[in-house]
């Protein structure tokens, strides 16, 4: 976006969305209208939270389509290079298939926390609610009457179970994927905090949505800010 190759809000062609009015912030939100997987739709744009893969493949392909080349060489060349990601690697879908280590997940997300590349109002907008009053689902864990998401990240906001500790801010960003992983940032705690696996979500996901959360709550017993910083 910031070097003009898309933009957030112009309307997507047809004939890669596949619907009227749908645009990168709605593809980025989850709110464009498509489901878990594939790139039909089953809504208008902007009527549910559904979290689609395919949503996310449909963004890749309008930048591939504008930067003229592979999106998994724009991914390197935008992203990886320039954080010093250099264990990262997109393999195969760009929705779930990037490899990388806990280091370099780390570089991730200190670059949404503290931006160094991005400039500071497009950081601030991958993080901020958008859509507000769209309800819908987190894959594995439920439906929510508010189902807040920012550009690619989720937004924890009042959601209650939640994958986060109990004691997360609402403003907690982060996502978890189907092999195991999970990230999140709590600026109110000043805390990040990274767990990767390589156990596909769906066979222990009961045991994840427990320990989690217990995981969550001790890193912020330790690690939390507990006064102002000066």
């Amino acid at each position: 976006v910031e070097e003009g190759i898309v933009d957030l809000d112009t309307v997507i062609d047809e004939r890669f969305a596949g619907q009227p009015g749908c645009t990168m912030r709605h593809l980025l939100s989850h709110a464009g209208g498509y489901g878990f997987m594939g790139t039909d739709p089953i809504a208008a744009p902007e009527r549910t939270r559904t979290y689609s893969n395919g949503g996310v493949e449909l963004a890749a392909a309008w930048v591939e389509s504008h930067a003229d080349m592979p999106f998994a060489q724009y991914l390197s060349l935008a992203v990886f290079e320039p954080l010093g990601m250099t264990s990262a690697e997109l393999i195969g879908s760009p929705a779930y298939g990037v490899w990388a280590s806990v280091h370099d997940v780390v570089r991730f997300l200190a670059e949404a926390r503290t931006p160094r590349i991005l400039a500071s109002a497009t950081a601030d907008e991958t993080v901020r609610v958008q859509f507000p009053s769209l309800g819908g689902m987190v894959p594995g864990v439920g439906r929510y009457e508010r189902c807040p998401w920012g550009l690619g990240f989720e937004i924890r906001g009042d959601k209650s179970p939640h994958w986060t500790g109990t004691r997360n801010d609402p403003t907690t960003y982060g996502h978890f994927g189907g092999s195991g992983t999970m990230m999140w940032t709590d600026p109110a705690a000043d805390v990040s905090l990274v767990a990767l696996t390589d156990r596909p979500f769906d066979q222990w996901s009961g045991d994840a949505l427990q320990h989690w959360p217990e995981l969550s709550d001790a890193v912020l017993d330790e690690f939390a800010i507990t006064e102002p910083v000066s």
